[in-house]
Order: structure tokens, then C-alpha cells, then sequence
């Protein structure tokens, strides 16, 4: 197996890793409003996501940067909290695109630190990590696709078999991932 094969399904395994939830929960807050026609729209903005997380993951990955793990694991949670909060209040239409892409792209910084930990354990002394690096971002980014793909199913499901409401259904799945990530932030706040 190639090394870019290699790191392209270690990207897309660790979005999907149930054990790393809170990434998904942010991928499900930041499309849960959209649907099936939407598909262009919602594909910009996980875009603006991993251009996001892409950019400080790299950053890190050539030790560029550096910061506190712990405080990354606690601000995670929070852009979580923040995109969800930010789903309640209005309908989709009176949301603010440019709002919505500029926190996709801001909390996908946060999030590229969340990564960046096990992206380096990974690498570990490889002379080269711009292959490694660059599948692995592709890999997420599949990852990405296939959690928006079942979400959009959901949503589809719930709109057109169980007739729920789109405003009721974001409502419902941002409600729930308020209570959620509030209890992680809380877990994770840095003493």
C-alpha cells in the first residue's frame, strides 16, 4: 500500500471514529439545516471547514506552530456549542451565509489543532510529510463528505417520509448537540 493510501484512509478513520465524536457533531451542526438541494452550498462550507483545520494542521504538522492541547480540546466543544446555538434562532434562509463559511473556516482552525496531535504521532520522523499530510487531509475530507451524506439522508428522511418541519428538524438536532457539547466544554474546561 502507498503511503498516500495509507494516510488517506487514516484521515478518513479518524473523522469517522465514533471515539472522536465531537467532529462529527460539529460536521452534523454546521449541515443539519441543509438539504438535499442545498448540495452545493453545503459543499462550500465543509470546504471552508477543511481549508480551515487544513491550514493549522499543516502549520503544526511543520512545527510552525504550537499550543496547548488542553485548551484546543475545551475551545472544540465550544465552536461545536457556538455553530448550534447559531442554528436555533432564525430559519435557514434569514441566516447569514458569509457568517456561517467565516465559522466554518475559523472553528476549522481549532479543529486542525484537535488533529494535529495524532497526525504527528503518525508521522513521526519522516523526512517528507508533504504527501502524508496532504492525503490525510483528503481523508478527512472524504470522511467529512460521508458524515454530511448520511446527515442529508437523515434530513431527507425525516422531511419527505415523517414530514417534519426543516426549521422543527435543525432545531431538534441542534438542541440535542447543545446539550452535548455544553457537557464537553464543561469536561474540558483547562485548570
Amino acid at each position: 500500500m502507498s503511503d498516500f493510501s495509507i494516510y488517506f484512509q487514516l484521515g478518513w478513520q479518524h473523522i469517522l471514529d465514533l471515539n472522536g465524536y465531537d467532529h462529527i457533531l460539529f460536521v452534523l451542526v454546521l449541515c443539519c439545516s441543509y438539504t438535499l438541494k442545498d448540495w452545493k452550498r453545503l459543499l462550500w462550507l465543509v470546504t471552508a471547514f477543511t481549508i480551515g483545520h487544513s491550514i493549522t494542521l499543516a502549520l503544526a504538522a511543520f512545527k510552525i506552530i504550537k499550543v496547548d492541547m488542553s485548551w484546543i480540546e475545551f475551545l472544540i466543544p465550544v465552536t461545536i456549542l457556538i455553530t448550534a446555538l447559531y442554528n436555533l434562532p432564525k430559519r435557514r434562509k434569514q441566516r447569514s451565509a458569509a457568517i456561517l463559511y467565516s465559522m466554518a473556516l475559523i472553528f476549522g482552525l481549532i479543529h486542525g489543532l484537535g488533529f494535529s496531535n495524532y497526525l504527528q504521532s503518525l508521522l513521526g520522523k519522516e523526512a517528507n510529510i508533504v504527501v502524508p499530510l496532504l492525503s490525510f487531509n483528503i481523508g478527512l475530507e472524504f470522511g467529512q463528505l460521508i458524515i454530511v451524506f448520511f446527515v442529508i439522508l437523515l434530513s431527507e428522511l425525516m422531511l419527505k417520509i415523517f414530514r417534519v418541519n426543516n426549521r422543527d428538524w435543525s432545531f431538534f438536532l441542534s438542541s440535542a448537540v447543545i446539550g452535548i457539547s455544553f457537557i464537553m466544554a464543561i469536561e474540558r474546561i483547562p485548570l
